[in-house]
């Protein structure tokens, strides 16, 4: 078994009838699809229709395609589709706005989109920005429309190591970066999951998983889905997280296991305390980032732990580290100790390995042989950062972390410029990019400024063009925010506008990101600084 789609088909086969996606009320409604269950037998005949109508239009090995499907079953059904005829799936975020579709569409090279009625348009015009060739055929179109290319690999074989999806992260110092992620990658985060024991057992067949977790990030795409192709159950893929609605969404689905962010349980126990708290089947969480303040009591109020782990797009499971055996050291942002198919270091910044309790950047590779097994498999059309990334062998993860004397590791602190807002990766320089376009800007460094909800907020330093009366301040941040968010996802847009003399600059003229950040703490209630996140709205 090499591929996702022969997973897919295996399970499916040894399931029959049993429940592969639950869709609960909430979604329902807000995709217009049917609430409840689908079967595997169900989901099986729709994936083989599509992977015949994908053949017969010439789409094949070779081929990448966007998904522009939010986070809806067609998602899955078209992605094991065109696993099934060698194509790799490119999903699209449908908060992306213009200069990021046409960034990804030319970036990528997709020649075909699957989108939703409402942005089909949006997609053409990036794509003709772009200077691509791309097709697009809507959601539930009756036909096909034909590959404008033949399948550039057609005549080579498909098999474990053939890319499967591109996926794209933040970039720290420009562009985001294309992931390139094969068959076996998604095959080994099934594995990984379903072989999990201490406190996250997985029993074969019977589990339900319930995320809210977007399908363009790696945590639903190659964790939750693989697990349920792999070890069987049933998947319940929500919209989004609706802290009003979670605990129904819960209880009426059966969920047995959640997938979190660290935003989740902060709004959680915000709402009142109830008796049916711990009127539930859940019996963990998967997860990272967790508040401190807020683990213990999560798993006091609601029964069940929250298992803090730490992945990456680049890594997948293969050097996956996860707190599913004790002690977890909750409330202590420990995610646990490595297993033994990952080796681990921890250095400072001349490479030297640091000692116990001495925080390090986390460097991680595969043990054995080959020290990139089951890791993505290079950014796309980027050797140079990959092998950047891949520096001595082993990958660097820009985080930091420090390790205690038994060998368990704590998260520190982010190395990378990336701004971590409600689970979302925003790199400060794209942001930049696109504000320095503004006419009011001079010049723009943008940061991240702690929110009691969000974890990180948006806060974007200004320096005007020409100067700014205060009573002018806040149309200045609004139109500043406007455009950000006729360009940008939403979330990416700032919260705070600080509209300041100068910024930070180290000798050669570049912004000093360590000293923004103290800055970006310290400006949010100044008069400069005006708060913009009521603007912050996800448009339809």
């Amino acid at each position: 078994m090499n591929t996702v789609y022969q997973r897919f088909r295996e399970t499916a086969d040894q399931a029959g009838q049993g429940d592969f996606l639950f869709v609960d009320a909430v979604t329902a409604q807000a995709y217009d699809v049917p609430a409840g269950r689908v079967g595997w037998g169900e989901a099986k005949a729709e994936v083989e229709r599509l992977r015949e109508a994908y053949g017969a239009a010439g789409y094949g090995h070779g081929h990448r395609v966007g998904l522009l499907l939010e986070n809806r079953p067609a998602f899955l059904y078209h992605w094991f589709a065109l696993n099934g005829v060698g194509a790799s799936v490119v999903p699209i975020n449908a908060d992306m706005r213009s200069a990021e579709l046409e960034y990804l569409i030319g970036h990528s090279e997709i020649c075909l989109a699957v989108t939703l009625p409402r942005r089909e348009d949006d997609l053409r015009a990036a794509a003709k920005a772009a200077g691509i060739r791309c097709e697009t055929v809507m959601l539930g179109a009756s036909q096909m429309p034909r590959a404008p290319v033949a399948a550039p690999l057609a005549a080579q074989p498909v098999d474990a190591s053939t890319e499967c999806a591109l996926l794209y992260t933040s970039g720290t110092t420009g562009r985001p970066k294309g992931c390139r992620l094969g068959n076996a990658y998604f095959l080994r985060a099934g594995e990984w999951y379903a072989e999990l024991d201490g406190v996250c057992s997985v029993v074969p067949g019977r589990e339900r998983i319930i995320t809210p977790l977007p399908l363009n990030h790696v945590n639903a795409m190659a964790f939750s889905t693989m697990v349920v192709l792999t070890a069987g159950g049933c998947l319940i893929q929500l919209d989004r997280f609706h802290p009003r609605s979670w605990w129904r969404s819960v209880r009426d689905s059966g969920a047995t296991i959640v997938h979190y962010l660290g935003v989740m349980p902060a709004m959680l126990l915000s709402t009142p305390a109830s008796e049916q708290d711990k009127q539930h089947r859940v019996r963990w969480g998967f997860g990272a980032g967790v508040d401190k303040r807020n683990h213990a009591p999560f798993e006091e109020r609601f029964g069940f732990p929250l298992v803090e782990a730490w992945a990456m797009t680049e890594t997948g499971a293969a050097a996956c580290i996860m707190a599913n055996r004790g002690p977890r050291n909750i409330g202590t942002s420990c995610f646990g100790k490595p297993e033994s198919f990952v080796d681990v270091r921890l250095v400072d910044e001349t490479g030297d390995d640091v000692p116990p309790g001495t925080p390090g950047e986390l460097l991680v590779r595969s043990s054995g042989d080959d020290p990139r097994r089951h890791f993505f498999s290079g950014y796309l059309k980027d050797d140079a950062a990959t092998n950047e990334a891949w520096q001595l062998g082993w990958f660097h993860t820009g985080d930091m972390v420090r390790r205690d004397d038994q060998g368990l590791l704590y998260f520190v602190d982010r190395k990378k410029n990336v701004i971590r807002r409600s689970g979302e990766n925003i790199s400060a320089v794209e942001v930049e990019s696109v504000l320095n376009q503004h006419p009011a800007v001079k010049t723009a460094a943008v940061a991240a400024t702690p929110d009691d909800v969000r974890g990180d907020e948006v806060i974007a330093c200004i320096i005007p063009r020409d100067p700014v009366s205060p009573v002018d301040r806040d149309a200045v941040a609004r139109s500043i925010v406007e455009y950000a968010l006729a360009h940008l996802a939403y979330y990416k847009a700032p919260g705070y506008v600080a509209l300041v003399d100068e910024l930070p600059l180290t000798a050669s003229q570049k912004i000093q990101r360590g000293q923004l950040r103290d800055l970006a703490r310290a400006l949010p209630g100044q008069a400069a600084c005006v708060d913009t996140r009521a603007m912050k709205k996800r448009q339809p």
